[in-house]
């Protein structure tokens, strides 16, 4: 990037009627960079990219294009600076992909004049860069999606301009054609010097290409600067309503987000109850998750750190109790893992091989048993001995102990837990007990 401003926006302000899209939206962008504009559906990038072309004209502020402003330009020399790829490229007529390309040079041809040589180079130079040169003559409703895309930005480069507009290129593609359009637009930035600028919101695609983002929210810019300065998880939640994790490819070095769940439905009826999850082995993974985004408050442990279980729990920010790696479970770890269980309303025991190193994990469920919370064993009571058991038969006796406790039940898959757990769905938290009371055989 050179540092130079092609695009100063100040203090912007757009309304519909009496619905505010934009409210006081100030940046610049660079010549040379790639920024993408990201944000929930009706945050204001879409309006936002239209007042930057004076299409839409700001109620307060200014655009600036190369220092003029936009609003006092006539449209064929914004044309002429800025071109255009709108979200929709649906066509009613029959145009071949070359008739569509040609329409990127209106801007430069007079009112009566026809297409020159150089026109005709500059088309053809146009659609060798956006790779569709060979679709000259094809129809363009007969193209598929990201050939119909890339037909497009070679119309936009016909116009010669120095700044590329675009309204989520890669929506309604799949993942190839989107890696291929993305990698068109940064070849363009970097071969050609052109200032991109896009509307996206997949955060994987902006964070692995954009320089810079800019996140809005309600018409506002609510975070603007570097990929790792806009995609903080706790901006992340706060914009888009859901937990997601941050984390750096090994292989591309790019982030990449990674959603948990969403925030908003998990708080919207409160937490339901509690529930401790005995786990391991990777076992209670997906179980931890299914409770997390079904709303209940859960408690792991006690699970070793190696272990894809506490991968799983510490991920999901959830409470777990933890146990160095290859060491038996302490008396410290044990009397914790007691504690979180007596806290909560159920206790689920997962299918996790017992040995010596985690068989108090057992003795927790029984203790929470003996004091009145209820049990749920979520495995096939039959394999257990030979499947699970590795302690010469005091794993399957600590079970057997378990399950003659009148508050212990058992459930063969996750399904029958979490129907048994809908049921108490809008009851306080107290009424879980009884609503899992019977004790079944598998």
């Amino acid at each position: 990037m050179s540092g130079r401003a092609v695009i100063k926006v100040r203090g912007v302000e757009f309304a519909y009627d009496s619905v505010k899209a934009l409210d006081g939206v100030s940046l610049t962008v660079d010549r040379g960079e790639f920024l993408g504009l990201l944000g929930p559906n009706g945050s204001g990038k879409t309006t936002f990219l239209r007042c930057l072309t004076g299409v839409l004209k700001p109620k307060v502020g200014v655009v600036l294009l190369d220092g003029r402003e936009v609003s006092s330009m006539k449209a064929v020399d914004v044309a002429r600076k800025v071109a255009v790829v709108p979200q929709h490229t649906a066509t009613t007529f029959d145009f071949t992909a070359l008739d569509v390309v040609m329409m990127g040079r209106h801007p430069h041809l007079g009112r009566l004049r026809r297409e020159s040589g150089r026109d005709l180079e500059v088309v053809r130079r146009s659609m060798e860069l956006a790779g569709v040169l060979h679709l000259a003559d094809r129809p363009i409703n007969e193209l598929s999606g990201g050939e119909r895309q890339r037909v497009f930005i070679a119309r936009a480069l016909a116009q010669e301009p120095k700044i590329l507009l675009l309204d989520e290129p890669t929506t309604h593609l799949d993942l190839n054609h989107q890696l291929e359009i993305m990698d068109l637009l940064e070849r363009l930035r970097v071969d050609q010097g052109l200032t991109v600028v896009a509307v996206l919101h997949d955060l994987n695609l902006a964070a692995r290409y954009c320089d810079r983002l800019v996140l809005m929210s309600h018409g506002r810019i609510r975070a603007l600067g570097p990929v790792e300065e806009v995609l903080r998880s706790e901006v992340i939640e706060e914009v888009y309503g859901v937990e997601v994790e941050v984390r750096k490819h090994p292989a591309t070095g790019s982030l990449y987000i990674v959603p948990l769940y969403t925030v908003r439905s998990r708080r919207a009826s409160g937490v339901r109850a509690r529930i401790h999850v005995i786990c391991g082995g990777g076992t209670g993974a997906s179980i931890i998750r299914r409770l997390v985004n079904e709303g209940f408050e859960v408690s792991v442990g006690v699970v070793s750190v190696l272990d894809s279980d506490y991968e799983a729990a510490r991920a999901l920010k959830v409470e777990v109790v933890a146990e160095a790696p290859f060491s038996p479970i302490s008396d410290e770890a044990f009397a914790r893992g007691l504690e979180a269980a007596l806290k909560a309303d159920l206790v689920l025991v997962t299918d996790a091989p017992y040995g010596r190193g985690n068989l108090k994990n057992l003795e927790i469920a029984l203790e929470a048993a003996r004091r009145g919370v209820k049990v749920g064993l979520l495995l096939d009571r039959e394999d257990f001995p030979a499947t699970r058991d590795f302690t010469g038969g005091e794993a399957t006796k600590l079970l057997e102990e378990v399950l003659e406790s009148v508050s212990a039940f058992t459930a063969s898959t996750l399904e029958d837990l979490m129907r048994a757990l809908e049921a108490s769905r809008g009851e306080a938290c107290t009424k879980l007990r009884p609503q899992l009371s019977t004790k079944t055989s598998p």
